[in-house]
């Protein structure tokens, strides 16, 4: 079976809270984009996972796509599939690639091999491997709260936007991003905010993370004033960073050497 996760990018990031367990709780929209990886897996008589493109940096009992394979192995009887995985998401990006590859390959499980599981039920599983893997299971615009779990599906559209994406060669590292973060009740729900043109968001729809990663990595900060020169309506970074999009009503123009050789930038019409 041939799967193509795709990535997202969060419109607003609140943290509201820090819970007992350690977690926090936020309030953000996810929202597909097309940028993607490949995975495909076919029945084998022993399970591997080879990985091409972006190197996976680990072993592959410790990738997610490993984990949700052996999830729904505890509750059924798979056999043993080979599993090619090609990365182009970039890691550390905010962009949710990780989990993409987990949900697809959840949703993926259960139609090859015709397990008869509900949304609802793979959302639990999902639930299991991260705090965003089951939105992939949706996959369409969503408002999100708790961990990133609980998830509200909404009439949202940005189609005929332009979005220009650049993650550059920085790492951000999420416990320190959380660390330097205050949470607190939002001024505004966001739900009501994304109501707003995107002409009016800026200043209003935020990520908070920026307040504790742009003054840690002002190259980050850097690359958000160069989209918002080059014309974007509105821009952000994306989860906990390190990419920042910009939206722009026409196609922007750039080059790799604006953003520096090493930089990742994607740029697709949103449909």
């Amino acid at each position: 079976m041939l799967l193509f996760p795709n990535a997202k990018i969060n419109i607003g990031l609140n943290v509201i809270r820090k819970r007992k367990d350690g977690f926090h709780d936020l309030e953000t929209l996810f929202y597909p984009i097309k940028l993607s990886d490949v995975l495909e897996f076919v029945p084998a008589e022993q399970f591997s996972l080879r990985n091409s493109g972006i190197v996976v940096d680990s072993s592959w009992e410790d990738n997610l796509v490993y984990k949700a394979y052996q999830l729904l192995k505890e509750d059924f009887k798979l056999p043993e599939i080979e599993v090619q995985l090609h990365k182009i998401i970039p890691f550390g990006a905010g962009l949710g690639g990780g989990s993409s590859d987990a949900g697809l390959m959840l949703a993926g499980l259960n139609d090859f091999f015709n397990l008869s599981l509900s949304k609802e039920q793979l959302i639990q599983y999902a639930s299991e491997l991260g705090s965003d893997c089951a939105f992939f299971i949706l996959n369409n615009p969503c408002m999100a709260a708790g961990r990133g779990e609980i998830l509200q599906p909404v009439d949202f559209s940005l189609k005929g936007w332009h979005l220009l994406l650049v993650k550059p060669d920085i790492h951000v590292n999420t416990k320190v991003a959380y660390e330097g973060v205050d949470p607190a009740e939002p001024n505004h729900r966001l739900q009501d905010l994304i109501e707003l043109p995107v002409e009016e968001w800026e200043g209003k729809i935020i990520n908070d993370f920026e307040r504790s990663v742009f003054p840690e990595f002002p190259g980050i900060a850097q690359i958000k004033d160069q989209l918002y020169e080059k014309g974007a309506v509105y821009s952000s970074m994306s989860g906990s960073g390190s990419s920042v999009f910009g939206l722009f009503r026409e196609k922007p123009e750039w080059s790799q050497e604006e953003f520096g050789e090493k930089a990742f930038v994607w740029y697709e019409e949103l449909k």
